[in-house]
């Protein structure tokens, strides 16, 4: 259906990418897999049409409709959520615009018998027969549904967009490109401001809409339940598999171990064949075996090995300075913004060595309850915070807070401490900062999502026994995501995530706490036990309505 012909990407001297050649069919839903700075995203944009390659070409048949969500998105206020969703129908109205045109013009010409006007009746003929084809007769309910699905309330779709923040914003125009119905749907990191039950509906809507599907995402469920196919792009060039994320790694681990065989056989080859050379250069009735030889070395294709997966380093939060029993009681704890009430009457108890998930939909609380540990907002009710309690917390906004004249390396070496000071280097590669010139960056000219990483990493060096993270993972690629599992999961200290991460938080926490219509609900299980029930309870209320 699209074809992917000789694309090449250079740019400063650099080749991103070269003569990657792929097709993508109907119904592929394929993840695009690699390291962050492969090339993932420009791929992407290449198959949007929003960037143009070197070389090579993108080739689609006419009619076929491609949709493409960016990771970050500069989007217009001025209209309600329910009219700005709608906009997937302007093509429509557009359509509907332009045969009334042209027929008001069949009406006021005269000349019939033209090649012009026998012209016009086939344009109006063909676009009506276009037009007539959709069928846009219940788009309201459509627009109703997408929203729903992800995660927007009946009041919300009067409300100007404006008053909704970035992650929200993105909501509203995944459910406009998921209205347009598109061949081909390109979608870069759509999970990261979704909540779980979001990305749940997200997860069923593109296997039942059987089209076309690529994604970046580093939710590695996501990826395993949509797609049936890996392509990975590392060192330039693509890798396809026709499997899902978790039998792609099989595979790749088997593609690697070859190639580490092959190319130590190759090197092995080399090295004795020069030692030959070097051994006989000067002896007359060996010189034509060693102007063969040094032939035979100069035509010699060199192998390479992939990327080494650096997912084997382990990072150690500092010991734990010991709290009291009780880090976090909380007694009849409320929030409310004038006349909305937030949450109300949440009682519970997080005792030292708890590793806790606040879950919820967007806006059910999680975050504000953060807020009132924290003791950023005044809250309703008693909330103590236990003896010698050494608080870390990671928020979106911590990125903000950092020194922007240090550098990367000296903003981790202000905080670093002992034996750790050894591996600052390994740190910083394993968050995304692994060469010189990465490191030697200042904190000013970080984007957003590298900020995230290096608060992150500074939080892994501070002693402290309580870590509260909110959306830790949002900006982190699978590998680094694993690194901060296994470094969270060995911290010894009580541990509070809030996230929509299911593989993340799966055999993290032992312990829910639910979000949603004002109260806060504990589950005494793991995340994957929390979605099973949820879903039981899911069914019974549907019956019970």
């Amino acid at each position: 259906m699209v074809s992917i012909d000789g694309l090449a990407v250079e740019f400063g001297g650099t080749t991103l990418f070269s003569n990657v050649s792929f097709v993508i069919n109907e119904k592929d839903r394929i993840a695009l897999m690699g390291k962050n700075g492969a090339g993932k995203s420009t791929l992407l944009k290449i198959l949007a049409g929003v960037r143009k390659p070197t070389r090579g070409t993108v080739s689609a048949p006419k009619d076929c409709v491609v949709a493409y969500l960016p990771q970050h998105l500069m989007t217009e206020d001025g209209r309600t959520v329910f009219e700005e969703t709608a906009q997937a129908f302007s093509h429509i109205h557009d359509m509907q615009a332009e045969i009334d045109r042209l027929n008001e013009e069949l009406t006021t010409r005269t000349d019939y018998e033209s090649d012009s006007y026998m012209q016009l009746i086939e344009q109006v003929a063909a676009l009506s027969e276009k037009f007539y084809a959709i069928d846009a007769t219940n788009y309201e309910e459509d627009v109703e549904k997408a929203l729903l699905g992800l995660g927007f309330v009946r009041e919300d779709f009067n409300r100007p967009t404006s008053d909704f923040s970035g992650g929200w914003r993105m909501r509203i125009e995944l459910a406009k490109l998921l209205l347009q119905k598109p061949d081909v749907l390109l979608l870069d990191e759509p999970t990261n401001h979704l909540d779980i039950e979001s990305i749940g509906w997200l997860e069923e809507f593109l296997i039942d809409s059987g089209k076309a599907v690529v994604v970046i995402s580093h939710d590695r469920r996501f990826v395993d339940r949509i797609t049936t196919r890996t392509i990975e792009v590392t060192m330039g060039r693509i890798y396809d598999y026709k499997v899902n994320y978790t039998k792609y790694l099989q595979l790749r681990a088997e593609r690697r171990e070859q190639q580490q065989k092959a190319y130590d056989e190759q090197q092995k080859y080399i090295a004795e064949t020069k030692e030959f050379i070097e051994r006989f250069k000067g002896t007359y009735s060996k010189t034509h075996q060693v102007q063969d030889r040094v032939k035979k070395l100069e035509n010699l294709e060199l192998l390479e090995v992939d990327e080494e997966d650096t997912s084997a380093l382990r990072l150690k939060f500092p010991p734990s300075p010991r709290s009291g029993n009780y880090p976090v009681i909380m007694e009849q704890v409320g929030k409310a913004y004038g006349e909305k009430t937030i949450f109300k009457n949440a009682s519970l108890t997080i005792e030292r060595g708890d590793k806790v998930a606040f879950v919820g939909k967007n806006g059910e609380g999680k975050s504000t309850l953060v807020k009132c540990i924290m003791n950023e907002i005044d809250h309703d009710g008693t909330l103590t915070i236990g003896h010698n309690v050494q608080i870390g917390y990671f928020a979106q906004n911590q990125a903000s807070l950092m020194d922007e004249n240090l550098t990367v390396f000296q903003t981790i070496d202000d905080v670093a401490k002992g034996d750790i000071r050894n591996k600052i280097r390994d740190l910083l590669g394993a968050f995304m900062f692994g060469s010189n010139e990465d490191s030697m960056k200042k904190v000013k000219v970080l984007s957003g999502g590298e900020r995230v990483r290096l608060s992150m990493i500074k939080l892994l060096l501070e002693p402290v026994n309580l870590l509260i993270l909110d959306e830790p993972t949002n900006h982190l690629d699978l590998k680094t995501k694993d690194i901060l599992k296994q470094a969270l999961a060995d911290f010894d200290g009580t541990l509070i995530v809030v996230s929509h991460d299911r593989d993340f938080l799966d055999g993290l926490v032992t312990k829910v706490y639910e979000f949603g219509n004002q109260r806060v609900r504990e589950h005494l299980c793991g995340i994957n036990e929390f979605l099973e029930t949820k879903k039981m309870e899911n069914l019974q209320e549907l019956e019970r309505k």
